[in-house]
């Protein structure tokens, strides 16, 4: 039941990116209203699976590289779903929705099992933590979104080519306060996600130096967009650079540390 549901989100996430580039194929606009139908019953399935699977387990969050896998795909939906409703526009929902798809595939093919759970404060603190640090890393993935649409549809109009482009993405303001407001909200739950996590490693201990590492590593990519926006003024431009290469080296290291790192695909 749980594998199916995780079937059904998605297919889902896929059928909403294949309505979004509908304006790719044909001289029409985007259907915003069955793409955000399509994604908001994608993420309530998601969502109904990850309660059915915390049911089984008995705890609120399942520990496994299953489990963790199909909640960062279900929180970068959930980012995205509440980035395209405040905007009505589905163009981030493009590349972000494949993008949510990607984890939780991944999640359903190693499977469900789960660890023992801690318990007591030492549980609440483990949700604390693991929660923020899911909710800055899909900011952080929606501000790299939005970043790389703003520099491809630029570069568009630069070009000179104007009509399947313009059609498909929301201006460049929208885009760049998109980049901008991701980027602070990922930068809030990171900060506080990696501060629960330092605190409760050295609590308990438990937590691997290359997961602090990697976790400080994204902390400083994302930072870097936030203040370089709010403290050096950083124009749009120069904000979608940095946004999107710095989440690509974020996820290249999670690659490299998961394959490579000291306890070789225990990385999670």
């Amino acid at each position: 039941m749980i594998a199916i549901a995780h079937f059904i989100a998605i297919t889902l996430y896929v059928a909403a990116a294949a309505l979004a580039a509908a304006p790719l194929a044909r001289p029409v606009n985007a259907p915003v209203r069955s793409v955000l139908w399509v994604l908001s019953t994608a993420v309530a399935v998601h969502f109904g699976a990850l309660i059915a699977l915390a049911v089984q387990a008995g705890h609120l969050y399942v520990a496994g590289l299953g489990p963790s896998l199909s909640l960062a795909g279900f929180v970068l939906a959930a980012t995205l779903l509440v980035v395209e409703l405040l905007a009505r526009d589905v163009s981030l929902t493009l590349v972000a929705a494949p993008l949510a798809a990607v984890p939780t595939i991944w999640g359903t093919v190693v499977g469900f099992a789960h660890r023992a759970e801690p318990s007591g404060t030492q549980s609440v603190w483990l949700v604390a933590h693991i929660a923020l640090s899911f909710v800055g890393i899909a900011a952080f993935g929606t501000a790299a979104v939005a970043g790389l649409l703003y520099l491809f549809e630029g570069r568009e109009l630069k070009s000179g080519r104007f009509d399947t482009m313009f059609r498909l993405f929301p201006p460049l303001a929208t885009l760049d306060r998109v980049n901008h407001l991701a980027a602070l909200v990922g930068w809030l739950g990171l900060t506080l996600g990696v501060v629960l996590a330092v605190a409760y490693s050295l609590e308990y201990g438990g937590m691997r130096p290359e997961q602090l590492a990697w976790g400080i590593a994204a902390w400083l990519g994302v930072s870097g967009v936030a203040l370089g926006r709010i403290v050096r003024g950083w124009q749009a431009h120069r904000a979608a650079i940095w946004s999107s290469v710095t989440f690509t080296v974020v996820v290249l290291l999670y690659v490299v540390l998961r394959v490579a790192g000291p306890v070789a695909g225990k990385f999670h």
